[in-house]
């Protein structure tokens, strides 16, 4: 199984403009830009590669749980996974440093001490958490 994306990129880095296009077409020519990834906290100015680091992380954490409850005889009705990646200036550019996983479950049937094992095996275990092996992982899940 292979996926893949496309980032177009014209100009210098701080005045340069890009646009990025996913395989399944959820993204199409979709703007992106300095401004999209630095300095536009909002998130309206376009999308930048954390945005979607964290997007993939959130669904992929969420799956990989959603498994785990079924497995366990407890499926999910809903789980409402938000990742943030922290990206900090340091020292020649840039560097991403976490992806904090929080997580709002309601899974029926579960007891708390049960729900947490299978939440940090899913942080642990999900391909996307592997994958960002080079940094900080954490997670604040809880049943409402």
């Amino acid at each position: 199984m292979k996926r893949h994306s496309t980032a177009i990129w014209k100009g210098a880095l701080a005045d340069g403009t890009g646009h990025i296009t996913t395989q399944s077409g959820a993204l199409s020519d979709h703007g992106y830009s300095f401004k999209a990834r630095f300095e536009d906290e909002s998130g309206k100015s376009g999308t930048n590669p954390e945005e979607l680091l964290a997007a993939a992380h959130a669904g992929c954490f969420a799956m990989q749980l959603s498994h785990f409850l079924a497995e366990n005889g407890t499926p999910a009705e809903e789980l409402k996974a938000t990742s943030t990646v922290n990206v900090e200036q340091v020292e020649g550019g840039f560097e991403i440093k976490e992806s904090a996983i929080k997580l709002e479950a309601k899974v029926p049937g579960i007891d708390a001490s049960k729900f947490e094992e299978l939440a940090t095996k899913a942080k642990n275990g999900c391909p996307v958490s592997k994958a960002l092996g080079a940094i900080t992982v954490t997670m604040d899940a809880k049943l409402v």
